[in-house]
């Protein structure tokens, strides 16, 4: 891939040259679930890869969840065969599915709503032919809980430690989300998603390295990397991390499915782009300590600051 289709292709998440935490959450005008980048395959087996050795890690469900799971299996098989026929295709005699990965080359038999037909639980069945993450949590209690889920990139979280909390348990870390009552504001407007109206919005961070699987269980193997950031390193080493989610609420159990796909942009290509550099320089110069701090990037802030000055002064 060229640099330019990949500038083309990033999905950028700032409007303003100001970054604070916010219902950022915007209605999709094009409601497919999935994307199906250049680096497909190169994800399909790093995914497959991470799955068999670290199964507990990657998948985690609540029995109750098998009815949600089929649905997600129905919305993303719909998804791939409308949005990439050339890539998928399903043939269906009543509940006998034949679903056909073209890209992979692979043919799967099942009968709907029978998980004794396939592999694996059906979250984890469709989960190893999209590049996205699937996060399935559960309404009730006029509460949402995270109930099941397929995670192989996590941003520095873990899906066996979050299994069965609620929203706000989930995001209580997050600087100024309680005080300033961000948690009640977007846990009422995710209940009042309605099914056939999807959202999405973009979550970022800044990555020493170019690992998407930033797990928790794997900061020992990643997280040192934070402190090898050199002045000569950081244009090529550090990226910018963005996670494009998007949320449908499931017409028939009710549930809300959360696919997030992860992209990583290196700053030296980033800063190939005028508007994108001035940008994000801004919004790294005052971007609040706490929320520096949680993104994890306050050991290597300084020199990605001063990488992107240098850079706005040789463009001029």
């Amino acid at each position: 891939m060229t640099q330019v289709d990949e500038l083309e292709q990033f999905i950028y998440p700032f409007k303003d040259n100001v970054f604070r935490y916010s219902n950022n959450s915007i209605p999709l005008d094009d409601p497919n679930s999935v994307e199906i980048t250049p680096s497909y395959r190169e994800e399909m087996k790093l995914k497959r890869d991470l799955l068999s050795r670290y199964p507990e890690r990657c998948f985690q469900s609540q029995p109750h969840t098998l009815r949600g799971q089929w649905e997600i299996v129905d919305l993303i098989i719909e998804h791939l065969i409308t949005y990439y026929p050339d890539m998928f295709a399903l043939d269906k005699i009543g509940e006998r599915w034949a679903f056909h990965n073209k890209r992979l080359g692979e043919k799967h038999c099942f009968t709907f709503g029978d998980e004794t037909t396939l592999p694996c639980e059906p979250l984890d069945f469709i989960g190893r032919h999209v590049q996205e993450d699937l996060i399935l949590m559960i309404q009730r209690d006029e509460d949402l809980f995270l109930d099941a889920g397929q995670l192989c990139f996590p941003a520095n979280w873990s899906l066996a430690f979050n299994l069965g909390m609620s929203f706000k348990e989930i995001h209580r870390p997050i600087p100024g989300f309680k005080e300033e009552t961000l948690d009640d504001r977007i846990l009422n407007f995710l209940l009042r998603l309605e099914a056939g109206n999807p959202w999405g919005r973009k979550n970022w961070s800044l990555m020493a390295g170019n690992r998407l699987d930033t797990s928790l269980e794997t900061f020992d193997k990643w997280g040192k990397d934070r402190k090898k950031v050199t002045k000569e390193n950081v244009g090529d080493f550090v990226h910018l991390r963005v996670e494009n989610q998007k949320l449908f609420r499931l017409p028939r159990t009710g549930g809300i499915l959360f696919t997030i796909h992860t992209h990583l942009l290196s700053l030296n290509k980033l800063a190939s782009k005028r508007e994108w550099l001035e940008q994000f320089y801004n919004i790294l110069r005052e971007l609040p300590t706490p929320i520096s701090d949680y993104k994890g990037i306050s050991l290597f802030k300084d020199a990605v600051i001063d990488h992107l000055k240098d850079r706005l002064i040789e463009n001029r």
